[in-house]
Order: structure tokens, then C-alpha cells, then sequence
């Protein structure tokens, strides 16, 4: 990774991901292969890809992919264990690697656009945790999912953040303990990914998902968005109070008008974002 390290940011954030853009549709890869690890420099490409998707207006729709059998093999071991000679044993360099993690992902999580994981590979520890942190995750029946923490003596705290707000509590639990491989029909039985297709089909399928999403009003996507995940973490009443007040201010916007009219009308709306 150290040849990485050393390259301008334009440079090297071009031999870590590939940003492709198409209408409405933005599909980030993850390209450094055989690990595609997030080391601090990919998180870093991540993190300013994803920013800058949130400012485009022209983007509707986020696919995160990876590059090769694996998706994502979590978090660079070797670049962190480098650090253990460090003054503080590696402290100051464990912390920023974290923090940098868990803003990644609430990058994802607060993106306006909706952000669809296409898993074709291996997903392990953080990178099972940036799957789980997508709004979709569509899978190969290929990929495999695992939290592996508890077999090197690290436990997945952090993958269990999003991991735990994903599948059931036990099957949470199960992978966090067992640190057990599961497959991509597990996977979806436990409620971590949406669907499960052949692997010649995943890229149809995903195209298909993010098409039907950009097609719909911006405004609304990223209000539902936003609502859904601000929800969970009310209780009942209060979140009923809450997205009450959203659809009220939904309902006044022109997307909603125009929306309403046309299928009253019985024609295809036509979108303005406000």
C-alpha cells in the first residue's frame, strides 16, 4: 500500500475506485483488487466520491460495487499493524482509521441519493459492514458475508452497528460469534441483502433497480430517505409525530401536486425536484 500512500490524491484515488457516471445513475468501484481493503486512502476516495455525488444534482441513484471475487475485504490489517511501532503502540492511528469508518458509512446512510450495494464477491468484517450500510444490497449467488472479528481477537463492533440494524438480533449475534462464513441465500434470509441472482445477471438487475429509482422525483426519494432512517431511532409515538410533519411539508412541495394531478389525470408525471 506504501507506492498508494505516496501518489498525488487525483492519482491515487483513480487506482482505488472508478467513479462512472451515467444519467441519474453514479456507479463507484471499488478497484484495488485482490482485497479492495479500506485502507485510510480508500476510505478517504470513498468518502470525497460520495460527497461528491451528494452534490449533484444530476444524480439520482448511488451503485457501490467492487472490483474482482472480493468486495470488500474490510479494513487494512497490514497498514494498521504497521502503526503498532508507533509512540502510543498504534492508538492515534486505530482511532483516526475508525472515526474515518464509521463517517464513511454514515456518509452512506445520510446521502441524499439512495445507495445500492452490488455484491459479487466476498464481503468480510468492514467491508460486511459497508454492505449493511447501503440502502439495497443485491447479491451474486456467489458472494459470501462474514464478521470474522472474534477469529483474530477483534471483535466486528463497529460492522455490528449496521450489521444489528440490518438482520435479526440471533443471526446477528451468530455471525458476530461464530465468525462463520454465510452464503448469499443466508444472506438474505437474515435480511442483509434484498435479493440473490446469478452472477451473469447481477449487473442487469442492479441497472434495472437504479433505473425505477431514478425515474421517480428526487425530492421525494431524498425526503423518504432521510424520514426512514431519522424514524428508527424514535420511539412509536414520537415517530409518528415526526413523519407526520414530513408528509405535510411532502404533501405542499410541487412534486407531490404534480404527482397527485397526474395520476388522477391518468398520465406520467412530469418531475421538477421541488
Amino acid at each position: 500500500m506504501a507506492d498508494i500512500v505516496e501518489l498525488s490524491p487525483q492519482t491515487r484515488d483513480a487506482a482505488l475506485i472508478d467513479v462512472q457516471r451515467g444519467p441519474g445513475i453514479t456507479r463507484i468501484v471499488l478497484t484495488n483488487p485482490p482485497a479492495n481493503v479500506l485502507s485510510i486512502a480508500m476510505m478517504e476516495a470513498l468518502k470525497g466520491a460520495l460527497d461528491a455525488c451528494a452534490a449533484d444534482p444530476d444524480c439520482r441513484v448511488v451503485i457501490l460495487a467492487g472490483k474482482g471475487e472480493t468486495y470488500c475485504a474490510g479494513h487494512d490489517l497490514k497498514e494498521l499493524t504497521a502503526h503498532r511501532g508507533d509512540a502510543d503502540g498504534g492508538r492515534a492511528f486505530f482511532e483516526t482509521t475508525m472515526r474515518l469508518c464509521a463517517d464513511l458509512m454514515r456518509t452512506i446512510v445520510r446521502l441524499p441519493q439512495p445507495v445500492i450495494a452490488e455484491v459479487g464477491g466476498f464481503a468480510t468484517a468492514a467491508g460486511c459492514q459497508l454492505v449493511a450500510s447501503c440502502d439495497l444490497a443485491i447479491a451474486s449467488e456467489e458472494a459470501q458475508f462474514q464478521t470474522p472479528g472474534v477469529h483474530i481477537g477483534l471483535f466486528c463492533s463497529t460492522p455490528m452497528v449496521a450489521l444489528s440494524r440490518n438482520v435479526m438480533p440471533k443471526q446477528a449475534m451468530e455471525m458476530l460469534l461464530t465468525g462463520e462464513r454465510i452464503d448469499a441465500r443466508s444472506a438474505r434470509e437474515f435480511g442483509l441483502v434484498n435479493r440473490v441472482v446469478p452472477p451473469e445477471y447481477l449487473g442487469t438487475i442492479i441497472g434495472k433497480y437504479a433505473t425505477t429509482i431514478a425515474a421517480k422525483s428526487a425530492l421525494t426519494v431524498r425526503t423518504g430517505k432521510e424520514a426512514f432512517y431519522r424514524q428508527l431511532e424514535m420511539p412509536l409515538s414520537e415517530a409518528y409525530d415526526y413523519t407526520a410533519r414530513v408528509m405535510v411539508e411532502n404533501m405542499l412541495a410541487k412534486d407531490a401536486e404534480e404527482g397527485i394531478g397526474a395520476f388522477l389525470d391518468k398520465r406520467a408525471p412530469k418531475w421538477t425536484n421541488s
